[in-house]
């Protein structure tokens, strides 16, 4: 679209305008008095009829900016939420966290409280607006956003608003922050000048050097036992293809490391599950492909003489403090343009090798050999949790595995046991970050469903995770914008994580000699299903393992034909 002059009354309106020509369709808001001026906008551009951004309300920051994160995932486009200036800010700062390190383009917009006490139109008329106000409201979150800005005047608007979705789609992505001060939203404005869209596009992804292809071509086709880890390589769909095709040239098995994304085919014999432990000392040539924490270096670490080659738009990990791993060869691109390159340029190399074919058949026949025996391992631990009361969380999730249709998009966080479901199609499967801050599950599953309307969307989350998502305000969305999800509760009353990390870390300490393991008990457990039931859900609760798959039916049944489910299955303390 070429540039164009739009007329407006103010700033809130021209900052609308901006954003619908950036093709933004949504707009994730929880308000407060900085907002008034967006929410009068919305208000005439729906009187007069004019295209905009839709607004979706959402009761708390939490779930605003985790729809934002899960509408992002699945479109690849920067999404924008508005939070209510600082304290909105700090409520929203864990879903920021996890969308930094997830690599999630989101725009945040706070308001600011009034600069002025008097003399404008927009100046204090609150209590709340001296405070409100920060010394430096950026700095809540500087840390985890690419890029902050206060708008200083209406007449940077258009570049500012321009600048945000530049930098927040330039690989890596990230969440931005833009602060718009209420004095400004309400400036009188006559027109705003619409940028130039083919002057306004994203920057080009990083491509990779020939010659570093070349060393890694020639690193693993001489290699006897190659391994690719990857952890988010699915975050561009068309990248899982090219995976599997470099993975079929190296006869190279593929495990997934702390998996946010549909990575690779699960049934697919060259997927070797999701242990790193159990093969990355016999590798002589690992390839980290978008994989953040590849492994654990206080349990297990490659040998002294594997070579370590990795491909990563940013292969530093400049945003994380310490990153310490081994890297003989780091590649700068963008997977889905490195792997086919990388792919042919192996398939040169082992075509000058006259055993070839027999060293390939053979490692393929070893790793079809390793795929089948944990395949079945997988199904012997799934039965062997069948008649388990309460409710083993491998049985649940086998149980979940057999009602998936090819569409059908889970959101997991963190307890779905990753063994028991198999996942075929790119875009099947969504998680949070490393950064791992409880509440994604149920804010980013809305998102997910607003994006995909035609498929199922499921989300497995904890009791603890439940809780940190704002039930009351997602359940309340689901509702209000007729956004069906089955969200299922593995309620095992209590932080298994934090009482695993209590059984590593202090294995003979107090915890564990007397069983008491303070802090970390969530009975009683709060009834979920009213909770769902309060804003017209369906719920259920599920206690008899072999009740499950008929509960999840029925919820199912509910979803398709469009009111949100709760199941809330009682399972095996931690």
């Amino acid at each position: 679209m070429p540039e164009s002059i739009v007329s407006v009354e103010n700033a809130a309106q021209a900052y609308l305008e901006l954003l619908a020509a950036k093709g933004v369709r949504y707009f994730f808001v929880n308000p407060g008095t900085d907002s008034a001026p967006i929410n009068d906008a919305f208000s005439r551009f729906m009187a007069e009829g004019k295209e905009s951004p839709k607004l979706i309300l959402v009761p708390h920051e939490t779930p605003a900016t985790a729809m934002a994160y899960g509408y992002a995932m699945v479109t690849g486009e920067p999404q924008v939420v508005m939070v209510h200036v600082n304290v909105g800010t700090a409520n929203a700062l864990s879903m920021v966290m996890n969308a930094q390190r997830g690599r999630i383009p989101i725009i945040v917009t706070a308001g600011r409280t009034p600069v002025t006490e008097e003399g404008l139109p927009g100046t204090r008329e609150g209590g709340n607006h001296w405070g409100q106000e920060s010394y430096d409201q950026g700095s809540i979150l500087r840390e985890y956003v690419k890029w902050d800005y206060e708008l200083r005047s209406t007449v940077q608007l258009p570049s500012v608003v321009d600048r945000a979705f530049k930098i927040a789609r330039a690989e890596p992505q990230g969440p931005v922050y833009l602060i718009l001060p209420r004095e400004w939203l309400v400036e009188p404005m006559l027109s705003v000048k619409i940028p130039d869209s083919q002057r306004s596009v994203a920057p080009s992804p990083p491509a990779p050097s020939v010659e570093a292809l070349k060393d890694a071509a020639k690193i693993h086709s001489d290699s006897d036992s190659p391994l690719i880890l990857t952890s988010r390589v699915g975050a561009k769909p068309s990248a899982v293809q090219r995976l599997v095709e470099l993975a079929e040239t190296l006869e190279a098995p593929v495990v997934e490391v702390w998996r946010t994304r549909m990575n690779f085919p699960t049934t697919h014999p060259l997927h070797l599950g999701y242990d790193v432990e159990s093969r990355l000392t016999k590798a002589d040539a690992v390839l980290l492909v978008d994989c953040d924490v590849p492994w654990v270096p206080k349990r297990v670490k490659p040998s002294e003489t594997a070579r370590i080659i990795q491909i990563d738009v940013d292969p530093v990990q400049l945003k994380y403090p310490l990153w310490g791993y081994p890297v003989d060869l780091p590649i700068t691109a963008e997977a889905s343009i490195a792997l086919p390159a990388l792919t042919s340029l192996v398939e040169e190399e082992l075509q000058d090798e006259p055993s070839t074919a027999s060293r390939l058949e053979e490692r393929r026949a070893g790793i079809e050999g390793e795929h089948g025996r944990q395949r079945a391992e997988w199904r012997r631990e799934a039965e062997a949790t069948r008649g388990l009361k309460p409710i083993d969380f491998t049985w649940l999730s086998h149980e979940i595995d057999t009602v998936l249709d090819k569409g059908t998009i889970i959101v997991n966080e963190f307890d779905l046991v990753a063994s028991q479901v198999d996942l075929m199609e790119p875009g099947t499967y969504f998680s949070g970050s490393t950064a791992s801050a409880l509440g994604f599950g149920l804010g980013a599953a809305l998102g997910v469903k607003l994006a995909s309307p035609d498929r199922t969307v499921i989300a497995c989350v904890g009791d603890g995770s439940y809780i940190f998502g704002c039930p009351v305000a997602a359940h309340w969305v689901s509702r209000a914008y007729g956004i069906p999800v089955l969200f299922v509760v593995f309620n095992n009353r209590g932080y298994r994580a934090v009482k695993n990390s209590i059984w590593r870390l202090l294995p003979e300490g107090w915890s564990v000699r007397t069983g008491r393991f303070v802090g970390t008990d969530l009975d009683p457990s709060p009834d979920y299903v009213s909770v769902i039931r309060s804003s017209g859900g369906y719920g259920e609760k599920v206690e008899d393992p072999e009740g499950i798959r008929p509960a999840l039916v029925r919820a199912l049944e509910v979803v398709r034909k469009g009111r949100q489910a709760l199941l809330d299955v009682i399972c095996a303390k931690p």
